[in-house]
């Protein structure tokens, strides 16, 4: 293969960080394209230091050039100044291993990871010279699909993919790439292709899907347009997550990015149920890493990488029932080598804070916690099963092993809030202060103080959670529950301690649009992006008025999305894909939230959410203990 650089030396001194652009970097896959059967470009619609990031698009670069005859290869979205550089000089869009046009590619795989990456989606399109709607693609085009989080309501980008992969990407991926070179070798179109596509499980192909609505704007019905195409789709899972795919070599940047360590993925799922969390929903039943495996693939994959952190990833690591022996034996292993071990998603309880001062060095970095809503019967209502009293407690434990800054995320505008609840978030930040100053005698007060950052986001619903019911804040009302909370904080007795920042109140409400929109949102987001809008999710290129214009001249009116509360009995974008917790579930949640209601974990007891029928997981272990137990 030829090691020219798709861009000119004279256009890579111009712009900034090149490195972004050139490939070859260490563990990155190089084949022999006359040897391969089906090129395949999967892209991270963010700029290359966000999507190196990514895991998910680490282990399918793995999983895909494990398999003989398919050569995948990374596309991220070029930043701005080389933007206008491709666009001037008409360079397409190039994947980085082989520099050569993603437009000649088989298949373009785009992560799907974030709703304001939408306008991103369009310019990867854009930039690499394929058509944007999928019915103007034709036979030389690739074959563009989507996957990830945000596919579990493709309905507001469904114009621009001609599929998209519903659920986890172990599973199903061989046999349509199978069904491809069937189609090619039948010398079967495009078409074709999609149709036999969209009866694979786990597969859904918009083309094949017609939705009515109703005069009020709702949806009267979303059905396949032929025969043989499924009705609802179920989502694909990786039942077996330690005999799975994992990337033992994961690629290595030569630029710092994101995040620069080795990351371990050691369960999928959550135990948790929090009710506003789409992905403890997306992702149960919960399935455990064998421990022995996780230990010999830390030390395989620090050895591939250089890296010099290793970080634990799951959506709550304090519950993967083998944390205490992987962490005793990281402790050790890295000890040697000088390897830091990060832990995101902790609890905050004494076990944890254990782990935490074992593996924090003398720099006691800060602690994060998550109370989420300042009362508890806020937390109540949102089922996050702490109480101020474990919250305090394990501020204290913190205070007293030597931490002194502590970061605290609520949410503002969740379902039944109260100016008391906004109150509240002021006044657990100010007892976690005042804890410190209790605990820690005035000798032994590094610098003397505590710091305290208490953020908060606001709340977006998302489908398949208990709130996607629920309406969402405008942006005044957003911005003055923000005002509340700083005023409350500066009349607490130590708020010198404590520092307040939120997040914007305009981007929130467009990611409430986008998260729970339907088909009628695609030509929004083509015009908006036609408009300039791409980079969304970075604040300084964010601009809410062009959006606000667009949804005027489309005639479609935001609030539609957002303001309102929906009846239970509504037929939602996204109710066409079974994602495995059942809807009846989800409405039972609701309502026990709107009653103040909490359901326990599902180690402590099943809430029939419908993941059992999955067949494993925490599901069997659970029943298996059970039965024993009556027995």
């Amino acid at each position: 293969m030829s090691n020219r650089l798709a861009l000119s030396d004279d256009i890579l001194m111009k712009i900034e960080k090149p490195a972004r652009y050139i490939g070859s970097e260490v563990n990155a896959v190089v084949k022999d394209k006359s040897k391969v059967k089906i090129r395949f470009a999967m892209c991270f619609p963010d700029v290359y230091e966000i999507g190196m990031s990514h895991l998910g698009i680490q282990i399918l670069y793995d999983m895909f050039n494990s398999m003989e005859d398919v050569w995948c290869e990374r596309v991220y979205s070029p930043w701005l100044d080389l933007d206008s550089i491709m666009r001037r000089q008409r360079i397409p869009l190039f994947g980085l291993e082989s520099q050569e046009p993603v437009k000649n590619f088989d298949f373009l795989g785009i992560t799907l990871q974030y709703e304001m990456c939408y306008t991103n989606i369009l310019q990867v399109l854009d930039l690499a010279q394929i058509p944007l709607l999928s019915e103007q693609r034709g036979e030389d085009s690739p074959i563009v699909i989507g996957g990830g989080p945000c596919s579990y309501n493709p309905e507001p980008i469904a114009a621009f993919f001609d599929m998209f992969y519903i659920g986890e990407g172990e599973t199903r991926y061989r046999e349509l790439l199978n069904l491809y070179n069937q189609c090619k070798e039948q010398g079967l179109g495009r078409n074709e292709f999609l149709r036999r596509a969209a009866r694979l499980p786990g597969i859904y192909v918009p083309r094949f899907y017609k939705v009515t609505y109703k005069e009020d704007g709702t949806i009267e019905s979303f059905l396949p347009t032929e025969e043989g195409i499924p009705q609802t789709i179920l989502k694909e899972i990786e039942m077996d997550v330690t005999h799975t795919y994992y990337p033992m070599k994961p690629v290595v940047p030569y630029i710092k990015v994101t995040q620069d360590r080795v990351v371990l993925e050691i369960q999928r799922g959550c135990i948790r149920g929090c009710r506003f969390c789409q992905a403890g929903q997306l992702y149960r039943p919960v399935r455990e890493r064998d421990v022995d495996t996780l230990k010999k693939y830390a030390l395989e994959m620090l050895q591939n990488t250089g890296h010099e952190e290793i970080s634990l990833s799951s959506l709550s690591s304090s519950d993967y029932s083998r944390l205490p022996e992987l962490i005793d034996f990281l402790m050790e292993e890295c000890g040697r080598k000088h390897i830091n071990i990060s832990l995101p998603s902790l609890r905050i309880d004494a076990f944890s804070l254990d782990v935490m001062s074992k593996v924090q060095d003398v720099k006691k970095s800060s602690l994060t916690f998550a109370p989420e809503a300042g009362s508890q019967r806020l937390r109540n209502v949102i089922n996050k099963g702490l109480t101020e009293e474990v919250i305090l407690h394990g501020a204290a434990l913190a205070f007293e092993g030597g931490w002194t800054r502590v970061k605290l995320y609520f949410m503002l505008g969740l379902p039944t809030e109260t100016e008391e609840d906004i109150r509240g978030i002021a006044e657990l930040s100010n007892k976690i202060a005042a804890a410190f100053f209790e605990v820690v005698p005035k000798e032994k007060r590094v610098n003397g103080k505590v710091q305290i950052v208490s953020s908060t986001s606001f709340f977006v619903p998302k489908p398949f959670t208990p709130f996607q019911w629920a309406a969402q804040c405008t942006k005044e009302q957003f911005l003055e529950k923000a005002y509340q909370t700083k005023k409350a904080i500066t009349e607490q007795l130590n708020q010198k301690s404590i520092k307040y920042n939120w997040h914007e109140a305009d981007a929130s409400v467009l990611e409430g649009i986008l998260a729970r929109g339907d088909r009628r949102l695609s030509q929004v987001i083509l015009k908006a992006y036609e408009k300039g809008c791409y980079y969304d999710a970075w604040s300084e290129y964010f601009d809410n008025d062009k959006w606000l214009e667009t949804f005027e001249e489309c005639g479609i009116d935001p609030d539609f999305y957002t303001t309102r509360e929906r009846s239970l009995d509504e037929i939602f974008p996204w109710d066409f894909i079974d994602c495995g917790v059942t809807k009846e579930f989800l409405k039972r949640e609701w309502i026990k939230a709107q009653r103040e209601e909490i359901s326990e974990n599902c180690r402590l007891k099943c809430q029939g959410c419908g993941a059992m029928r999955f067949g494993g997981g925490i599901c069997l272990e659970e029943r298996g203990a059970f039965h024993e137990a009556e027995s």
